[in-house]
C-alpha cells in the first residue's frame, strides 16, 4: 500500500530536529534523512514513536561510534 504523496511531503522525524523522511515504498519504512532511524510502515500507517525506530547497526551516526567501542574489547592494544 502506498503511502499519499501529500501526507510524505509533511512528515518528519519525531526526534527534535524534526528532519525530512525518506519513503522506501518496498521495505515500507520511512527513514530520517539526519538521524538515519528507520521508522515502520504497518497497514499503511507510519508509526512515528522514537522507542519503535530502528537504527542501522552499520549507520556511522551519532551514538552508533560508541556501539562500534562496544564491539571491540580486546583493550590488548591500549
Amino acid at each position: 500500500m502506498a503511502l499519499d504523496p501529500q501526507l510524505l511531503e509533511i512528515l518528519a522525524c519525531p526526534d527534535t530536529h524534526h528532519a525530512p523522511l525518506t519513503y522506501d515504498a518496498d521495505a515500507q519504512t520511512l527513514t530520517c534523512t539526519e538521524c538515519g532511524r528507520i521508522f515502520p510502515i504497518r497497514d499503511g500507517i507510519p508509526v512515528l514513536l522514537l522507542d519503535e525506530a530502528v537504527r542501522p547497526a552499520d549507520a556511522g551516526g551519532v551514538g552508533a561510534g560508541d556501539r562500534g567501542g562496544v564491539s571491540q574489547p580486546s583493550g590488548a592494544e591500549a
